[in-house]
Order: C-alpha cells, then sequence, then structure tokens
C-alpha cells in the first residue's frame, strides 16, 4: 500500500464513528443465532429482509444521532425534559429486563463457542472470564480507547464474508432470493421475519446511538457548532454502519441457507449449533471462522448493550454519566453496568435458557420499537426540539415506514405467542 492509500485510509478510519460500532454491535450472537435459524429453517427465503431493513435502520438511527447531536444528550435526556414521566419510566420497565435477557443470552452464547473452541474448558469459564473481562475493560479504559477496541473489533466480523465462499454456491439463485422477496404465509416463517425485524431495529440502539454522539461531540470539542456538514458527516457513518450490519446479516443467512438447509439441517436455537452443524458441511475453517465471529461480536455488543441501559439510567436519575468518567465519578452509571453483566452471567445458573432468553427479549422489543419509533418520529419533527435540522420528507416517509411494519410485527409477535 502506498503512502498516499494508507493516508487516505487512515483519514476514512478516523471519519468513522459511533455508527460502525452501532451497527456491528446489532449482529451480537442472539441476532446470528436469528439469522442461522432463518437460513436453515427457509434456506435463501429470508434474503431480501436485509435490503429492506437497511433503509429503515439506517433512517431511525440517523434520527437519535441528530437528537443527541442537536440537544447535546441521550435520547433518554430529550424524553426526560419534553413528554410526561410515566413514558419515560414505561420505557425504563420494558428496556431493563430486555437489554439484561439479551446480554445473558450473548454471554452463554460466547461460553459455548468458547467451549467448542477449547472443549476441555467448561463453557461456564468462558461465560465468567468474558463477563469479568468485558467488566474490567469498561470500568478501567476511557471512553476513546473503548471506542477505538470496539472499532477494530469490528474487522473480526469480516470472517462472515468469507465463510460462503468456502462452499459450492448458486450465484443466479443468490441473486433471485435477494432481489425477489419470498413470503410464506404460515406461522413459523412470519415469527422467523418477526425475529429478523426486532433483531434488526432493537431500542437498546436508539438510547446508545444518541448518547454515543454525544459522548463523541465532548472530544472533539467542547463547544461545537452544529451544522450541515457535522449532519451529513453523521448520516454518513450511520450508513456505513448500518450497511456493514445489514451485510454481515446478508452473509450469516446465505452462510447457513446454503450450506445448513442444503445439508438437511433445518433447526437451529443457538450459535454453537450452527458452529458445529457447519464443521461437517463446510470443513473446519468455516467452523472455526463461524465461531471465532461470534464471540468477535459478542465483545462488541454487551458493552453496547451494557452502556446503553446505563445512560437510560443515568439521565432518568440525573446522575453523573458517560464511558469517559472515571468510576469514582459516575458511580452509579459504571454500578449499573456491573449489574446488568451479573444479572446477564447469572441467568445461566437460574434455569433461563437462551432460547427462551431470545423469546423473551424480541416480545419485549417488540411492544416498545414501535413506541418509541413514534416518539423519535414527533422529537425529530418538533422544531422546538431540534430547530432547522427537523425531519426531512423522506427521513419521515422512510420513518413511518418503519413505524407501520414495526407496529405490525410487534402485533404479530404477541399473536404468535399466545395462539395455539
Amino acid at each position: 500500500m502506498t503512502t498516499k492509500k494508507r493516508n487516505r485510509f487512515i483519514r476514512l478510519w478516523k471519519l468513522i464513528g459511533p455508527g460502525l460500532v452501532t451497527g456491528a454491535s446489532d449482529d451480537d450472537p442472539s441476532g446470528i443465532a436469528t439469522y442461522s435459524q432463518a437460513g436453515a429453517a427457509y434456506g435463501l427465503s429470508t434474503l431480501w429482509t436485509a435490503i429492506v431493513a437497511f433503509p429503515l435502520m439506517a433512517s431511525i438511527q440517523q434520527m437519535c444521532a441528530r437528537i443527541g447531536l442537536v440537544t447535546s444528550q441521550g435520547l433518554t435526556g430529550t424524553l426526560k425534559k419534553h413528554y410526561p414521566k410515566p413514558v419515560l419510566y414505561i420505557m425504563l420497565l420494558f428496556s431493563f429486563p430486555a437489554i439484561v435477557m439479551n446480554i445473558g443470552a450473548d454471554i452463554a452464547g460466547m461460553g459455548a463457542v468458547g467451549n467448542l473452541l477449547f472443549p476441555s474448558i467448561d463453557a461456564m469459564f468462558f461465560s465468567v472470564f468474558f463477563t469479568l473481562m468485558l467488566l474490567g475493560l469498561i470500568i478501567y479504559l476511557p471512553y476513546q480507547r473503548i471506542a477505538s477496541i470496539l472499532k477494530y473489533l469490528c474487522i473480526v466480523m469480516l470472517v462472515y464474508f468469507i465463510v460462503p465462499f468456502l462452499y459450492h454456491q448458486d450465484i443466479m439463485e443468490i441473486l433471485q432470493a435477494t432481489f425477489i422477496p419470498a413470503i410464506k404465509f404460515d406461522k413459523n416463517f412470519i415469527a422467523i421475519l418477526v425475529g429478523i425485524l426486532g433483531t434488526t431495529i432493537s431500542p437498546y440502539l436508539f438510547f446508545w446511538q444518541a448518547s454515543v454522539e454525544v459522548e463523541e461531540m465532548k472530544h472533539k470539542k467542547k463547544h461545537l457548532v452544529v451544522d450541515k456538514r457535522i449532519i451529513h458527516n453523521m448520516e454518513q457513518d450511520v450508513d456505513f454502519g448500518m450497511s456493514f450490519s445489514g451485510i454481515i446479516m446478508y452473509f450469516i443467512i446465505l452462510t447457513t441457507g446454503t450450506v445448513l438447509f442444503n445439508g438437511g439441517i433445518h433447526q437451529i436455537n443457538t450459535v454453537e449449533q450452527a458452529a458445529i452443524a457447519l464443521k461437517p458441511l463446510a470443513g473446519n475453517l468455516a467452523y472455526l471462522l463461524f465461531a471465532v465471529g461470534v464471540i468477535g461480536t459478542g465483545l462488541i455488543a454487551i458493552p453496547v448493550l451494557s452502556g446503553s441501559l446505563s445512560y437510560i439510567f443515568a439521565e432518568t436519575f440525573g446522575w453523573e454519566q458517560g464511558l469517559d468518567k472515571k468510576f469514582h465519578e459516575a458511580k452509579g452509571f459504571y454500578v449499573i453496568i456491573a449489574i446488568s453483566l451479573l444479572l446477564g452471567l447469572s441467568m445461566n445458573y437460574i434455569g433461563i435458557s437462551p432460547i427462551d432468553a431470545l423469546i423473551y427479549t424480541a416480545i419485549l422489543y417488540g411492544m416498545t420499537a414501535p413506541v418509541l419509533i413514534a416518539i423519535i418520529l414527533h422529537i425529530s419533527n418538533n422544531k422546538t426540539i431540534m430547530g432547522k435540522f427537523v425531519n426531512k420528507r423522506k427521513a419521515n416517509i422512510i420513518g413511518a415506514t418503519a413505524l407501520v411494519i414495526m407496529t405490525a410485527a410487534a402485533t404479530l409477535l404477541v399473536y404468535l405467542q399466545f395462539s395455539e
């Protein structure tokens, strides 16, 4: 690589901010389990969802980021200032158990995959190890170091670009499944679609995106004036991150939809099952890359999950907050992070299986996402709050589409869970 190209890459890498980490955290181990089941059960029939989900994800995350930039506070702070308190407390009530169960499912998935790579070491040991390691790093390291580590960990996820090509692929079949939606009108297929939507458009990402934009602003300049250039850079960053997330999702469905589905394996409940199933069908390299990717995504997602919850609590109760602060400067903020990680780990001991945690999480996310999207749309069009940076027509159209789709998904999710 020439010096000119290297400098260009370094400038591009520096421009990439919270959007990449947010997008990568969306493909956490629990998300990988959902995509793997979609591919194993229905082949390539759900590939098109990656194309449909991208604009919805990007539009909502851009609104959240803009709210953070313009108001200089997180989504919770904005809710607290401009909306009735019951709305805020209901969001808190639903968010806490959903995020904790999501963390627990991810920790369990990482532990199980660690055990696959090193069978002589118990999965529980890996779960405890990853939990304590992440807790120590989050508390000890300043925000900029954490952000840098998370960005570099995103590179690990590139392994999912490689895995599908370790197995023979039918390009025409892939193109058809990508651009021509296939919908099967049966309960299980609809449940998978709802699960994919719930995994890709998750409420915790809304809170994280707004709060972490505020963190970024603090580190760039204390009194940075938001202008069109800053908004444009943010939108590019979010687009990059969400497209990265969508591509990873696409390749995981592609891998499992060809290798596992064609191999006659149609039921995958956990990430370790997906990794094990790949081994005899696609070879040791595919198996190892898939497993390493799971651990990498967990290391990205868990700090985002616990951080988003901590921002929610800190802004709700007016505590000092920020990953750039030391423990003694923001004790409540870090205590919530510690509690969420330890509660997530404890799920391994109290009999809640990772797959049950995923189901409960999907229900809680599904119920809160439409309400939050409606509030985000309202804030983004409120000139009193957003000034000249209110939504443009395109953002409103895509946001309204996301609201309708997520409301329908939430209704279907509740119906599917309680119907016979």
